[in-house]
């Protein structure tokens, strides 16, 4: 369990290379927002989360297990993850900030990820 990062991971390397080709200017781990997201794009008020399947419980991911063993520690800790996200997404929201999630299993292809990337963009700029 040492060995996971929290920050300047895989997922959001590949999230941020996206955003470097599109020269779109952006910030990491900000801490003074709820929840940390992973990467702000102030000019168009969007907080983006790269989320691990595993740790947020991403439905229907196939990297969404269930733990066999500790179940006990497990279950509950998994299930705060949602309710913490949940909260912070809400309180972003109420900030006038537009919340996405990114997919640890979304960044496995590039093509994929820039389609989701510049569909969050025009959602974002038709608000």
């Amino acid at each position: 369990m040492r060995n996971i990062r929290a920050k300047n991971t895989k997922p959001e390397r590949a999230v941020i290379k996206i955003l470097k080709k599109d020269r779109a200017e952006y910030f990491v781990h900000d801490k003074e927002f709820p929840g940390h997201p992973d990467i702000l794009i102030p000019k168009a008020a969007l907080a983006i989360f790269v989320h691990g399947c595993f740790w947020h419980q991403h439905k229907g991911c196939k990297r969404c297990s269930s733990p066999r063993s500790n179940k006990k520690y497990w279950i509950p800790k998994l299930r705060g993850n949602e309710l913490r996200f949940k909260n912070q997404r809400s309180k972003l929201n109420k900030l006038g900030w537009h919340v996405y999630v990114v997919w640890e299993c979304e960044t496995k292809y590039i093509d994929d990820l820039e389609r989701k990337i510049t569909k969050i963009f025009e959602k974002v700029r038709a608000n």
